[in-house]
């Protein structure tokens, strides 16, 4: 038999589940871990400057591609507390990622010694497992359940917490007889695949909701040959969006509160059939529920049974992987289709294509100081279908998400349930750790990229490279806007004269010092003209220097962003002029055919706010 420390086995089956990358901040307790890792050199490593930070690089690793675990590690006590957003995200997006924590010794645990806490019981409502393994010899067992669970089911992370003691205990662990878990995934049965394609078929208006479980599940490709082979219009969720390619003639749109289109909503409220496939209902989705299910029915596809239901009750659902799913719906459908039972969608699919022509929001604007929608009129410009976009929380995100365009799966990397600030500089570093020959660009406002902003020199010193596109106007801008209704404006002011930096005036903080002083390339815009040149030096820096560089453009004050003030997807307001002539959205997938309706659209629903 093989002896070896219980931290040598665990980093072996590391090895043996497939990870070969690990985000972390060592320490006291973790260290005999490290000491494993060092030894046996299969794992590349990438120290984080804060351990909430590794957290968010082991998620941005995980997401960008099928079959990525994200592993971040960390030394007892407060950094396991640090790394509880990271799971809580996690949980939330149906994310795996393995959590590492060192431990006081055992004989310790519950006498208060130093950085001794309870890190299981903390972790347990925002993970699949968490344990503290009081053992040596279990730990072999533990780290290959935490790999079954991460990937059975709906995905999720696990935290495994490790004394000191139990660490360096020697125990019999053979790797070459070392075998994964199988992984359990529901499926669904025929008969339920052909209830639901009868129930679709009976529709006049359908619609195909396609949510993040699609990606995770690496089914893309099916949902696009389904959507073609019945015709039907899809909507994908902000998770699940790059299912089907914003181009894609059944491309309707997002639906929603804030990360939506206008003909998406339209074409929502329009329909009377709905086929959610790896979606959850999010509340800033559905908006009010009377509102999105009233004269609808409903089918619910999911890989968790317990969400089905959850937040409304579906006419039928079916408890199934999202690719399972779409495997027996494309033969169903391809099985009907030749024997010329499915119904013709060709002019449903043309309305909704007409309402993409014609209800489009204005980016084209020459303000100075400019307008957020202008940058990103100029990111479509600048940024291929191949560009990995990043981003978390804040109107900068809800007004990317109105406004960039999405090609594939896995190119809109966003946190959508917990929507911590400051996730996006360290999860755009595990994206391009993962994929390092990627276009990668993050979106941030001025608060976000303020959080963690000390993870910037995690991408000088590893050499990870991306574009990180500040848009800056010194405000919490999405509280800001959420205060109206209060008629405040409190605490949300981030305005102040720097007197280090007298040239930017009431900006505040000066971006392109804190960056270049981090170790990156900074460069500031404020004239809308600029932006081409800086997005395409900022491409050739960081080719040129291999580190992040920053393209900070400084943005108007206020700008109120589109969104639903009453929680009614059908009352949206549009608080900036909406496009009129085709030069007032130069980048829309589909170009202006034809002046938008005054006031109200065909839903007499959304309000145009001068």
């Amino acid at each position: 038999m093989t002896r070896m420390t219980a931290a040598r086995a665990a980093v072996e089956i590391l090895e043996l589940e497939g990870v070969d990358v690990a985000f972390g901040v060592p320490g006291a307790a973790i260290n005999p871990f490290y000491a494993a890792l060092k030894a046996s050199g299969g794992i590349t490593h990438t120290l984080a400057r804060h351990v909430e930070g590794a957290s968010h690089m082991a998620e941005g690793y995980t997401r960008t591609a099928p079959g990525n675990i994200g592993v971040c590690i960390g030394t007892s006590g407060p950094a396991g507390t640090d790394m509880i957003t990271g799971l809580y995200s996690a949980i939330g997006d149906s994310i795996p990622i393995l959590c590492i924590t060192g431990q006081a010794p055992t004989a310790v645990i519950h006498k208060e010694d130093f950085q001794a806490v309870d890190i299981a019981s903390i972790a347990a409502p925002v993970t699949k497992a968490a344990t503290t393994v009081l053992e040596a010899a279990q730990v072999p067992g533990v780290f290959q359940q935490a790999f079954h669970l991460m990937r059975s089911g709906r995905p999720g992370p696990v935290l495994i917490d490790l004394p000191i003691d139990v660490q360096l205990t020697e125990i019999e662990f053979d790797p070459e007889t070392y075998q994964p878990l199988p992984v359990y995934r529901p499926a669904a049965s025929a008969a339920q695949i052909a209830k639901a394609l009868a129930m679709l078929g009976a529709a006049e208006r359908p619609l195909i909701v396609a949510g993040g479980g699609v990606i995770n599940a690496d089914a893309a490709d099916l949902l696009v040959e389904f959507a073609e082979l019945t015709g039907v219009p899809v909507v994908p969720t902000l998770m699940g969006w790059g299912a089907i390619a914003d181009d894609h003639p059944l491309n309707a749109g997002m639906v929603g509160l804030q990360t939506s289109h206008r003909y998406g909503n339209e074409t929502f409220l329009a329909s009377d059939f709905v086929l959610g496939i790896g979606n959850r209902w999010a509340n800033r989705h559905t908006g009010r529920l009377d509102v999105y299910t009233a004269g609808r029915t409903f089918v619910h596809v999911d890989i968790e049974p317990t969400q089905i239901g959850k937040i409304f009750a579906p006419d039928y659902g079916i408890a199934s992987d999202a690719k399972a799913a779409l495997e027996l719906f494309v033969a169903a459908a391809r099985e009907a289709k030749e024997a010329g039972l499915l119904p013709d969608r060709s002019a449903w699919a043309a309305s909704a294509r007409e309402r993409k022509a014609t209800l489009h929001r204005r980016t084209h604007f020459d303000d100075v100081p400019m307008k957020p929608q202008r940058v990103y009129e100029e990111m479509n410009r600048a940024f291929g279908p191949e560009t990995r976009y990043v981003s978390t929380i804040g109107l900068s995100q809800i007004a990317g998400a109105q406004m960039l365009h999405v090609y594939r799966p896995r190119h809109w990397i966003n946190c959508g349930q917990a929507g911590p600030l400051g996730w996006t500089v360290p999860a755009a570093l595990g994206v391009a750790t993962a994929d390092p020959d990627a276009q990668v660009v993050a979106l941030s406002g001025d608060y976000d990229f303020q959080f963690m902003i000390e993870e910037l020199a995690v991408g000088a010193q590893h050499r990870i490279p991306y574009v990180h596109v500040l848009v800056n106007n010194s405000y919490l801008g999405l509280i800001r806007q959420a205060q109206l209704g209060l008629d405040i404006d409190f605490q949300v002011n981030l305005e102040f004269e720097n007197v280090n930096s007298p040239e930017i005036g009431c900006y505040g903080v000066d971006h392109v010092k804190v960056a270049e002083g981090l170790g990156c390339k900074a460069i500031r815009v404020t004239e809308p003209g600029e932006l081409g040149a800086a997005f395409a030096q900022a491409k050739k820096l960081a080719a040129e220097h291999r580190v992040p560089v920053v393209v900070e453009a400084i943005l108007e004050r206020v700008t109120n962003i589109s969104m639903s003030t009453t929680a009614d997807i059908g009352n949206v307001v549009e608080f900036e002029e909406v496009a009129t002539e085709p030069w007032h959205a130069p980048t829309a997938v589909i170009p202006l055919t034809a002046p938008a309706p005054a006031g109200a659209t065909a839903s007499a629903a959304v309000t145009a706010v001068r």
